[in-house]
């Protein structure tokens, strides 16, 4: 009986341990997506990203697939599943930023283009902050000080994803306009997941503590 419950303890904290890791990766995405907006002639960076997402990916199916193997689990089931998928949006659509700078042949770094993914950064940061704490919340109040920050943050990358969108319609060249747009949108897209990990978390503090 004792090593019985001792194997449950065990793989309570492996389901958070691997959560953490999820978070750890998109931590690196977002980090390899500012290298590809500074360096956009090397088509190594969005094949570094996109072996990223997989491995994330992986992470992911690794989670589900504890969550449905354990008996009795660390936090509510479906919060640990919100949780993970919400990381795993924010990744993918880094992944497909990645792939949209390669596949539209960007050159350069749109207009505050880098600001933004500078921003996904902190998020990501204050994602990966508030998914380790998960492992022990004895100080709430700081798990949710990561949570107000990554809505802080959000806040700014809309402000600079308007003023961008204000630019680009001042231009002329149509297609050109569609591309960027669509990149764009999928860095403010990033940054809003981080936002429901964020709620996600609280909910989780405002529930056990």
């Amino acid at each position: 009986m004792g090593q019985f419950f001792s194997w449950v303890k065990s793989n309570e904290k492996q389901i958070l341990v691997i959560l953490d890791n999820l978070a750890k990766k998109g931590v690196e995405v977002s980090e390899a997506v500012v290298v590809m907006l500074s360096d956009l002639g090397n088509d190594e960076h969005h094949k570094k990203i996109h072996a990223l997402e997989t491995q994330a990916d992986s992470l992911v199916r690794d989670i589900f697939s504890e969550l449905n193997s354990t008996f009795i689990t660390p936090l509510d089931r479906e919060d640990m599943q919100r949780v993970a998928s919400k990381i795993d949006d924010a990744i993918d659509h880094m992944d497909g930023i990645a792939s949209r700078l390669h596949s539209y042949k960007i050159t350069s770094a749109p207009p505050h283009a880098l600001d933004i993914a500078n921003e996904l950064v902190k998020a990501t940061k204050e994602v990966e902050l508030m998914t380790s704490k998960l492992q022990n919340m004895k100080d709430p109040s700081t798990m949710i000080e990561h949570c107000r920050k990554t809505t802080a943050i959000e806040h700014k990358v809309d402000d600079l994803y308007k003023l961008a969108m204000t630019e680009l319609f001042e231009g002329n060249d149509a297609i050109q306009i569609i591309k960027l747009k669509d990149i764009y949108e999928s860095l403010e897209t990033a940054s809003d997941r981080c936002v429901d990990v964020a709620d996600v978390v609280e909910d989780i503090v405002l529930k056990y503590t």
